[in-house]
């Protein structure tokens, strides 16, 4: 597993396909503040709460410069339906080999129920306009995370 990212590193670039198949890079982002939110699989219940969770948080976040993009080991036609059907309003990217996870160390050791695997370990980046890490948290819970999130960059103030 990749050593932890923190504030300070730079943002590992990215290729990856989005919910429709068309590429989105992360140097495509450069000049605004984007959240890259890591979370384990399309169309399951905490994975559906986190996204509408910033899906209700766009406008908000957009209107103080930030943009949103979810990445998932998942294949792009689980994001087109997830899309669908939460009515998911910013880019779901694809990540199936998790190399852009490893990339984050999003990727790694998880125990669930005494049974030790490798997933993806939900985690959030906030990468500012240069491309550096302004935030990097992992293991974070999938409720509630949005609106701690937003205390964190301070934008309930």
């Amino acid at each position: 597993m990749a050593e932890r990212l923190a504030p300070g590193d730079p943002a590992p670039d990215f290729t990856l396909k989005d919910s429709s198949g068309k590429e989105i890079r992360l140097a495509d982002f450069r000049g605004k503040k984007t959240i890259l939110y890591f979370y384990p699989a399309a169309s399951t219940p905490a994975c559906a709460k986190q996204a509408c969770d910033f899906r209700d948080s766009l406008e908000p976040l957009r209107a103080r410069g930030y943009e949103v993009l979810g990445i998932s080991p998942d294949p792009v036609a689980a994001l087109a339906k997830f899309v669908e059907e939460e009515s998911l309003t910013f880019p779901l990217l694809s990540d199936e080999g998790h190399e852009v996870a490893d990339a984050y160390a999003a990727w790694g050791e998880k125990k669930n129920y005494g049974r030790t695997y490798q997933g993806l370990i939900r985690s959030t980046f906030v990468v500012d306009p240069e491309g550096t890490l302004s935030l990097a948290q992992y293991n974070v819970r999938a409720t509630g995370h949005v609106a701690k999130l937003r205390r964190d960059l301070k934008l309930d103030s």
